[in-house]
């Protein structure tokens, strides 16, 4: 079967793509204009063919069926040529659960935060210890093959987005996946392009609820109200908590950044994290990741091993360089909560050290306003904040959010950002570049111009 990929760029389309191709279809796929790595290095290793552009012409092969990612909308001349010539087309979620999921143990891990490195714990605890797990996970873990693979054993980690499926179902991914193992590790507002309220993502996320069986698991952050709000609206399976001092599962002296703590199961010690990452943020991910792999049949004491020696994917506080005493970080952080962990983690860890965040407002909610302040105030430990312009901002939102932080400046490319760091840049800085997107490639400027 030939199916054709809209949207294959994004990391769960890439996914996708990699596991029908691993089916044994030909697969293609499009996106638009420049593909950045690291999912352009995957798609060119994996042997798909992209189309740059969303064009009626990508279709002249006339594929059996088009997966459409949820970046596609009506009026793009490809998909609108999909439509009018009756090719057989599904999101890339049902996609997913009629090929993939349908006869699988599938822990999902589901929240606004953290879900691409704790899909890639728990994908790494069970490969580690025996399972051979499926996954797919929307980002590239540097300890795993790829970003997915369909995997031998009955087990198929995923990470549980609550973005919607397509333009023709606006319900959340997470919907499609119908979990045995549920965690849901936290709930914010977020996309502020598809949900008006709070409400409407709480809404989402108890529709996943739904789906979990009688003898499934959902874990869960002990403390977060919105979750409680979600759990009270039903729950029909077991449910097990975790936390910082608190909850069904512990972490216990907790180092200042993070980079160790003890495990605790109802006041019993099951071991200790010692490794490489920081920050409260993945003590949490690390928790859910060992409740969520204990429910699959790994022991706490076997995760923790595994855990010791865990790598971040790509993107995640990735180091880029560490050069002339300076250290670059890349990091896919997009909601001003994460910039607070992320950057708290990286405090703990270097001190007084000067820290300098790169930041692209890449998505909608950013862009659009909703976070108002809380942009900056979220980047209130770093001593100096570059922004790269976004053009759907007016020069009073810019100097709103310049006179925010003591330190901002707003730069209108790449290029004249790249410039000002080489200027002022000194031994001992950390720099953190944060966009969920290409950023115009700054990233391997700055590989490239250190």
């Amino acid at each position: 079967m030939h199916i054709h990929v809209m949207g294959v760029a994004g990391t769960f389309m890439a996914g996708i793509a990699r596991m029908a191709k691993a089916m044994g279809h030909t697969v293609t796929g499009s996106d638009k204009g420049e593909i950045y790595p690291p999912m352009s290095t995957q798609l060119e290793q994996d042997g798909i063919d992209v189309f740059a552009g969303y064009n009626a012409s990508n279709l002249d092969k006339k594929p059996d069926l088009v997966i459409v990612g949820n970046a596609i909308t009506r009026g793009m001349p490809e998909i609108e040529a999909v439509l009018e010539q009756q090719i057989p087309y599904v999101s890339g979620p049902q996609w997913l659960y009629e090929n993939v999921l349908y006869n699988r143990h599938v822990i999902a891990l589901a929240g606004t935060h953290g879900k691409t490195t704790t899909t890639t714990m728990v994908t790494t605890i069970l490969r580690d210890n025996g399972i051979d797990t499926g996954y797919l996970i929307g980002g590239v873990p540097l300890n795993l093959p790829g970003s997915a693979e369909l995997g031998k054993d009955a087990f198929f980690v995923i990470e549980a987005d609550e973005y919607d499926s397509a333009f023709f179902d606006k319900r959340s991914k997470f919907v499609h996946y119908r979990p045995r193992t549920l965690v849901i590790n936290n709930i914010e507002f977020d996309h502020a392009d598809i949900f008006d309220s709070i409400k409407d993502i709480e809404k989402q996320f108890h529709h996943c609820v739904r789906a979990v069986p009688g003898n499934g698991l959902i874990a869960r952050l002990h403390n977060d109200p919105l979750i409680d709000e979600v759990l009270e609206m039903g729950a029909w399976s077991p449910i097990e908590t975790f936390d910082i001092n608190a909850g069904d599962w512990q972490a216990v002296d907790v180092a200042a950044d993070g980079s160790s703590f003890t495990v605790m199961h109802k006041g019993k010690e099951q071991g200790k994290v010692d490794w490489a990452l920081t920050g409260e943020h993945n003590v949490c991910n690390a928790m859910a990741a060992i409740v969520a792999s204990n429910n699959a049949g790994i022991k706490p004491e076997q995760a923790i091993n595994s855990l010791n020696n865990f790598v971040s994917p790509k993107r995640r506080m990735e180091v880029l360089l560490e050069r002339n005493g300076i250290t670059v970080y890349d990091d896919f952080a997009h909601h001003p909560t994460a910039f607070i962990k992320t950057l708290g983690g990286l405090r703990g860890k270097v001190g007084d050290a000067r820290i300098i965040v790169l930041l692209e407002m890449r998505s909608f909610t950013m862009r659009s306003g909703v976070h108002g302040d809380n942009v900056m105030q979220g980047l209130s430990d770093a001593n100096e904040v570059i922004l790269l312009k976004p053009e759907e901002l007016q020069d009073k939102d810019i100097a709103a959010l310049e006179s925010a932080h003591p330190h901002c400046q707003v730069l209108p490319s790449a290029d004249a950002i790249l410039s000002e760091v080489q200027k002022t840049a000194k031994p001992g800085d950390h720099i953190v570049v944060m966009s969920n997107g290409g950023f115009q490639g700054l990233q391997q400027k700055l590989v490239e111009g250190f």
